[in-house]
């Protein structure tokens, strides 16, 4: 399944999963995957939730650094803006690791199935511009 949003790192950790059950709904209901196509998807999903647990995990402490940093600092100092690179780089790995995630999945659909699945996605991607 997805992790939350996946285009603009602020929104990357923030975003409701809404597009993640829609993505997983589509993927399970209205695709028509073949039983070799769900098992490889689920082995996909399976270790991406692994690795996405862990990155929201660096990400909730590091949250906590910066909230230390703010608590010491009570301003933007060196403790805070290196508490907010931190947060960044962990916000980007998910990011690139969500990224990863799709392209495996889309790489198990088929053509048609890709194309429906591309649509979502940038349905997805595009919510809030609408």
């Amino acid at each position: 399944a997805l992790a939350g949003r996946f285009v603009t790192a602020p929104r990357l950790v923030d975003a409701p999963r809404a597009n993640e059950t829609e993505l997983h709904a589509l993927l399970h209901r209205e695709l028509k995957l073949s039983a070799d196509q769900e098992k490889r998807i689920h082995l996909i999903e399976a270790r991406f939730a692994a690795r996405r647990d862990a990155l929201e995990l660096e990400m909730r402490a590091a949250n906590i650094r910066l909230a230390q940093a703010i608590d010491a600092e009570h301003g933007y100092g060196p403790q805070v803006t290196q508490a907010i690179d931190e947060t960044h780089e962990v916000m980007g790995d998910l990011q690139k690791e969500t990224l990863q995630h799709l392209f495996a999945m889309r790489g198990v659909l088929d053509r048609e199935q890709a194309a429906m699945f591309d649509k979502r996605v940038v349905k997805a991607l595009t919510a809030d511009a609408r």
